[in-house]
């Protein structure tokens, strides 16, 4: 039988943190004017930090392993990476003082460095907690969670924020900036509450949006024109519109599933789509198609 007296270390090393004699390593943190140098210990930051095992070892092969070593963080803020230096010598996170922005700038500071187990718990935090700042802050939010690999929990939470509310985020924000694994996750979703004539008139506004040579009108379009956006609306897609259109009783001539789910009947009403069949074709190709193929 072990006993853990984790209590304990945890006081010695944040002590060993605040200790002015027993340090090796400088660390300039922030941008002018708000700028602060902390002191550390190598070792500790090595073995708790990926990201910093990486900069330090870049940094000792050179320079004289006599000289003690100094690093600059200028994307972290000092009031930030105090908090993250008590985390990592410690394992102490208190939150009961920091504004919600502060909280986040905390959030995106841990997956700088690699501290996937303070990006996990920041993460659930922000969805258990703080969902509703989330949403006031979503074009940030969203920008911010996709620019990052790690950050999959709060992708998860603005795909559904996305999909329950569409028309929050395609008629008030920038849709056409949004990054194509975003746009890809959401059109995906069975759950999308809109009309498929409208995923399809979004999705190619955001197709001309990243060829901006491209005029609006398609009459206009040169041969190389169609060849940019073919892959989007490809040519058997085309034909299986038209052929239900024509002949509600045709067949697509791929295994096309049933549409989206839809809780609402009035977003399944449209002037231009007027059978299942068309909704079914449109819905579910574009579940077999990325947005690179734009």
């Amino acid at each position: 039988m072990s006993t853990q007296f984790l209590s304990k270390l945890s006081q010695n090393y944040i002590e060993l943190l605040e200790d002015d004699e027993y340090y090796d390593i400088t660390i300039e943190v922030g941008e002018d004017p708000n700028v602060k140098i902390f002191r550390a210990q190598t070792s500790i930051l090595c073995y708790r930090s990926p990201y910093l095992r990486r900069i330090l070892a870049s940094n000792k092969n050179r320079n004289n392993e006599n000289i003690s070593a100094h690093i600059k963080l200028s994307n972290i803020s000092p009031e930030v990476f105090q908090i993250i230096l008590k985390y990592i010598y410690g394992g102490i996170l208190s939150l009961d003082e920091q504004d919600t922005l502060e909280i986040f700038k905390l959030l995106i500071a841990a997956e700088e460095l690699l501290l996937q187990e303070l990006v996990d718990y920041l993460q659930k935090y922000f969805i258990e907690n703080k969902s509703e700042w989330m949403e006031q802050h979503f074009e940030f939010i969203h920008r911010t969670s996709f620019q990052s690999n790690s950050l999959l929990e709060l992708q998860q939470f603005c795909t559904n924020f996305m999909a329950n509310s569409p028309e929050k985020i395609f008629k008030s924000l920038d849709f056409t900036s949004f990054p194509e694994k975003s746009l890809v996750q959401l059109i995906k979703r069975d759950d999308l509450q809109m009309k498929e004539i409208e995923v399809w008139e979004y999705l190619l506004k955001w197709g001309l949006a990243q060829n901006p040579t491209l005029l609006p009108d398609p009459n206009t379009w040169s041969d190389d024109d169609f060849k940019t956006m073919e892959k989007l609306l490809r040519r058997q897609l085309y034909e299986d519109l038209l052929n239900s259109h024509l002949d509600p009783d045709s067949k697509p001539t791929n295994n096309v599933l049933l549409p989206r789910n839809i809780k609402n009947d009035e977003i399944i009403d449209s002037k231009i789509i007027i059978n299942l069949n068309i909704i079914s074709i449109i819905s579910r190709r574009i579940d077999k198609m990325g947005i690179n193929d734009i």
